[in-house]
This record gives structure tokens, C-alpha cells and sequence, in this order.
């Protein structure tokens, strides 16, 4: 596989997507992340690989503040089990490895779904390879993506 770094650029580019790619140190917590990058939590988005039933995958876009809401994205796809696929699967079905992921250059091109707090705002996320942020207008993914947009998010638990 070529790098993840060149697949992220390369596919960017195929859809017309501008994207800023930006080294950076390694962060211990999602507070850290975002000070590293004069970010606030929420402008980082989580990219969450979803396995559904019959084996095939989604991705939710969900702002780093917040937790996925199983409940609501069950019922926007209209499926009763989705679940966090174990890393290996993750890495099968989009190429990159957990903590790096990314629709941009995923090796299979799945359906994405976006948290509607996102829109309207520039956001960092995985850049396909440990060590890079990926910085992109939100509004320009959706709609690369055609993503759904909806609200998939809940407060994440107190840790």
C-alpha cells in the first residue's frame, strides 16, 4: 500500500477536497490534542469505523467532546446492531490504523455519517498515518462525501 500520507493527499485531491496536513507530537488525552493544536476538544472530530450486521462498515464523524449515540444512528440507518469493529477488522475495511482513520483515502469508499454539530467549521481529524493532524472545512467533506448529516452525538461519560 502506498503511503497514507500520499493516499490522503491523492484522494483530497480527486474530489476537489483542500486539506492541510500538520505534523505533530503525540498527545495523551483529547485536552492535550487540542492544545497542541490551538484547538478547542470539539474542533477535533473522531472518525469512528462502524461495523453493521452484515459485515459491512460506515463512518461517524463525532466531535472529540462528545460520544457516539448508538440509539440514534441505529435508527437513522434503519438497523437494529452496529458496534465497534476490533482493530484489526478497522484496519481491513479502511486501511488505516485506529487513531489515524479517516474516510480521505480509505481503501473502501463507506457511506459517512456526520454529526451536525460539525457543520459550518474548520475541524482536525486523523490524517492516515500517527503523528499528523488533518485540518479540513467540514461543510467541503459533507459534501465530497455526500455525507448524512444528522445528529448522531451525545455528552460523552465523565472520565
Amino acid at each position: 500500500m502506498p503511503d497514507p500520507l500520499d493516499r490522503v493527499r491523492t484522494a483530497a485531491a480527486a474530489r476537489g477536497l483542500e486539506i492541510e496536513l500538520r505534523e505533530r507530537p503525540s498527545a495523551s488525552s483529547l485536552d492535550e490534542a487540542a492544545a497542541l493544536l490551538g484547538l478547542q476538544p470539539t474542533d477535533i472530530v473522531k472518525t469512528l469505523v462502524v461495523k453493521r450486521a452484515d459485515d459491512t462498515y460506515l463512518f461517524a464523524l463525532i466531535p472529540g467532546d462528545l460520544a457516539i449515540s448508538w440509539p440514534k444512528l441505529r435508527a437513522l440507518v434503519g438497523v437494529n446492531k452496529l458496534r465497534l469493529p476490533e482493530p484489526e477488522l478497522a484496519l481491513a475495511a479502511t486501511g488505516y490504523e485506529r487513531g489515524t482513520i479517516t474516510p480521505i483515502g480509505s481503501s473502501t469508499d463507506w457511506p459517512v455519517y456526520a454529526d451536525a454539530s460539525i457543520v459550518g467549521r474548520r475541524i482536525a481529524m486523523g490524517a492516515g498515518a500517527h503523528g499528523y493532524s488533518l485540518f479540513v472545512d467540514a461543510d467541503e467533506l459533507i459534501a465530497a462525501y455526500d455525507a448524512t448529516v444528522a445528529d448522531i452525538s451525545q455528552p460523552a461519560a465523565a472520565r
